[in-house]
C-alpha cells in the first residue's frame, strides 16, 4: 500500500469513529457503539473507504493491548480476587454452555460436519473482553461488583478460548488431538500471569527513579508504553493472547496492586496519578481503531439475504449466543439483577469470535454459508449488546446498589 493511500485510511478511520462515537453518545448509547458502526460504514459493508490489512490490524493490535492496560491500571485488585470463584463459576459455565449447545445444534439439527460443529461451538464461546470492559466503564460500573466478576470471568474466558482454539486447530490438521500440548499452553499462560505483574512491578521502581532524574520530558508514556509492549509480547511467547500481557502490566502497575509474600514494592499513588494522565491520551488515540477494525471485517454485503438456511441457522445461532452466556452467571449467590447484567456483558464476541470464525474458514472447515451466518450473530452480539446493557443500567441500575 502507498503511504498517502494508508494515510487517507487512517484519517478516515480516527475522524469517522470520533463523530460516530460522539452521535452515538448524544443518543444515549455507549460510545463503542458508534465506533463499531464507523467500521461498517467506511468498510466494505457500505462505502468500502477503508479495507483491513496488516498495518490497520496491528494498530488495531496494539489499540486493544493498551485498552486492556488501562483496564489493569484502573483494577482494584482485592476486589479481583474477592470475585475469583464467582468469575470462575461464570467463565466455565459461559464456556461450556455455547460450546456443547453450538455443537449439537450444528451437528444434530443441521448436519454439519463434526469439526464444523466444533468450530462453531467454538467461536460461540468467546467474549470480547475488549467490547464488554468499555461498555462498562461508558456507565461508570467497571469497578463495581459485576464489574469486577466480568472482567474476571472475561480474562479466564479468553485464555480456555486460547487452549480450546490450539486443540480444534491441530484436530483441523492432524484429524487428533494433543492434549499434552494443551497442557503446556495452560501451564505456560498460568506461569504468565503468575511471573509477569511482580516482573512489571519491581521495573516500575527502576521507571520511577529513572523519572525523578529525567530532564527530558515524556519519559513515563515512551517507557509505560515500551512495558506495554514488552509484556504483550512476553504473553505471546508463554502462549497467551497479547492483550492479556497489557492487563497484567497495567494491574501491576495500579494503586491497588501489592506483591504476595510481604514484599512492600508498591507504586506511589502520585506516580500512579502520573502513569494515568500521561497515557490516557495514547490509550485514548489507539482504543478506537481497535473497534473500528472489528466493523471493518463484516463484510455484511457478501451474506446471501434470500438464502432460507442462513436465516435459520444464523437465527438459531443467535439464540444459542445469547441465552448460553447467562448459564455460568445464573449458578453464582448475587441477587438476580446482578447475575443477568453480567449475563448480558459476557454475551458480546467481537474480536475473539471473529479470530475464531477467521481461523475456521482459513482451515477450509466453514463453508461461505456458514461463515457468513456465524459473521452475523458475531456483528448482533457485538453491536447490540453494549447498547441493552446502558439501558438496562438505565431503567434497572437503581437495583445493583
Amino acid at each position: 500500500m502507498e503511504v498517502h493511500t494508508f494515510l487517507l485510511q487512517l484519517l478516515a478511520i480516527l475522524i469517522s469513529a470520533r463523530i460516530l462515537a460522539e452521535i452515538a453518545t448524544s443518543l444515549g448509547a455507549p460510545g463503542v457503539i458508534g465506533e463499531l458502526v464507523a467500521g461498517i460504514i467506511i468498510g466494505p459493508s457500505l462505502l468500502g473507504w477503508v479495507e483491513t490489512n496488516e498495518v490497520i490490524i496491528l494498530l488495531a493490535e496494539i489499540g486493544v493491548i493498551m485498552l486492556l492496560f488501562e483496564v489493569g491500571l484502573e483494577t482494584d485488585l482485592g476486589k479481583l480476587l474477592d470475585a475469583g470463584r464467582k468469575a470462575i463459576i461464570v467463565a466455565i459455565g459461559g464456556f461450556i454452555g455455547p460450546m456443547i449447545a453450538g455443537f449439537a445444534a450444528a451437528y444434530f439439527l443441521f448436519d454439519l460436519s463434526l469439526i464444523t460443529s466444533l468450530f462453531i461451538g467454538g467461536t460461540l464461546t468467546a467474549t470480547s473482553i475488549g467490547i464488554t470492559v468499555r461498555t462498562l466503564s461508558s456507565v461508570h460500573r467497571q469497578d463495581s461488583i459485576e464489574g469486577q466478576i466480568t472482567l474476571g470471568a472475561a480474562v479466564l474466558d479468553d485464555i480456555l478460548g486460547v487452549v480450546l482454539l490450539a486443540l480444534l486447530y491441530e484436530f483441523s490438521v492432524t484429524g487428533e488431538v494433543n492434549w499434552v500440548n494443551a497442557s503446556k499452553v495452560l501451564a505456560y499462560v498460568t506461569v504468565f500471569f503468575l511471573l509477569a505483574p511482580i516482573l512489571a512491578k519491581l521495573l516500575s521502581r527502576l521507571i520511577g527513579h529513572l523519572d525523578q532524574r529525567a530532564e527530558n520530558p515524556g519519559l513515563i508514556p515512551v517507557t509505560i508504553v515500551s512495558l506495554v509492549i514488552f509484556f504483550a509480547w512476553l504473553a505471546h511467547w508463554f502462549g497467551a493472547p497479547e492483550l492479556l500481557g497489557g492487563f497484567a502490566a497495567g494491574l501491576a502497575l495500579s494503586r491497588r496492586f501489592f506483591l504476595p509474600f510481604g514484599l512492600a514494592i508498591r507504586t506511589s499513588t502520585a506516580f500512579a496519578h502520573k502513569i494515568e494522565s500521561q497515557m490516557k491520551p495514547i490509550v485514548q488515540l489507539f482504543t478506537p481503531i481497535f473497534f473500528v477494525t472489528v466493523g471493518l471485517s463484516l463484510d455484511l454485503r457478501a451474506i446471501d439475504w434470500s438464502s432460507g438456511f442462513f436465516w435459520w441457522f444464523s437465527l438459531t445461532l443467535v439464540i444459542i449466543a445469547i441465552c448460553t452466556k447467562f448459564t455460568g452467571a445464573l449458578l453464582i449467590s448475587e441477587p438476580f439483577s446482578r447475575r443477568f447484567v453480567i449475563g448480558m456483558a459476557m454475551v458480546p464476541r467481537g474480536e475473539v469470535g471473529l479470530i475464531f470464525a477467521g481461523l475456521g474458514a482459513a482451515a477450509g472447515v466453514f463453508t461461505s454459508d456458514v461463515y457468513t451466518a456465524l459473521i452475523m450473530v458475531i456483528a448482533y452480539t457485538t453491536l447490540l449488546s453494549p447498547f441493552w446493557i446502558k439501558l438496562y443500567y438505565r431503567n434497572f441500575g437503581k437495583y445493583l446498589d
